[in-house]
């Protein structure tokens, strides 16, 4: 991602992403955590990004973080990628600023469970709510010496392309997972899924979630797309070139042994 802008670097960081860092704010009393109002909290989550790029949060009503954010929405979410180097500062990250609020959408609700799949059998807890962060601003590092501070309209894909899809998804999932099975598969292959039987479970204007059991592969497109032609258009290349690359691969072995 070292070559991309950093709105993009950004936007797939996040896409691709689970496992994140919630910052809160401590009350004012009542915790033995701080010495004053507003002390800073930060906290391991596991975060799924929204079609619109809004991470969505899983969060238990008995954790700290949760109690935080019913007296006060205002957080900050870091996501960050593996370092390119032995220098940590060189991993890719981005620090999201916004307000989070409890989110009622079952949509949504699924869309976190299908990115999650280790979470299943949390799915029915009562203890548990969705979170939805609304993003104010974002500061995003695409390595050593590369950094900005993006306004959220330079970040978050088209909102008009994400409700056109959003309409068409279920067909769109179906018919791949029914139909294309076998091209699902090879695209899982040359992204590094092991195995066969991947399924497509989301699909948003910057590419597409493959799942197999607990295992999670987040698939770029070349470029963004606006409607479910432009979703076939990128996976009728992303098939091709799997296929090629799985090829290449098996001569390669075949040539070596």
């Amino acid at each position: 991602m070292a070559d991309l802008p950093l709105a993009e670097t950004a936007r797939r960081l996040i896409r691709r992403t689970r496992a994140a860092v919630l910052a809160t704010s401590l009350p004012a009393a009542g915790t033995d955590l701080g010495t004053g109002p507003g002390m800073p909290f930060a906290s391991l989550v596991t975060q799924a990004p929204a079609p619109d790029l809004a991470p969505l949060l899983w969060l238990s009503l008995l954790a700290r973080h949760t109690q935080n954010l019913d007296r006060d929405p205002r957080c900050s979410l870091l996501v960050a990628g593996p370092p390119v180097s032995p220098n940590p500062q060189t991993a890719p990250r981005v620090t999201l600023i916004g307000t989070a609020a409890r989110a009622a959408d079952p949509a949504l609700l699924a869309r976190w469970h299908a990115l999650n799949p280790y979470a299943a059998p949390y799915a029915g807890l009562t203890d548990f709510s969705l979170w939805r962060l609304s993003i104010t601003a974002a500061h995003v590092v695409g390595g050593f010496a590369a950094a900005a501070e993006l306004n959220p309209t330079r970040l978050v894909p088209d909102q008009a392309a994400v409700a056109a899809l959003a309409k068409v998804e279920p067909e769109i999932l179906a018919h791949c997972n029914s139909e294309h099975a076998a091209a699902i598969d090879a695209i899982a292959g040359a992204a590094g899924g092991a195995g066969t039987g991947w399924r497509v479970v989301a699909v948003d204007p910057d590419g597409c979630d493959l799942v197999r059991g607990e295992a999670v592969l987040r698939i770029d497109f070349a470029a963004p797309v606006r409607s479910a032609g432009g979703v076939h258009t990128q996976l009728i290349c992303l098939a091709r070139g799997a296929r090629e690359s799985l090829a290449k691969s098996a001569v390669s072995r075949a040539a070596a042994g």
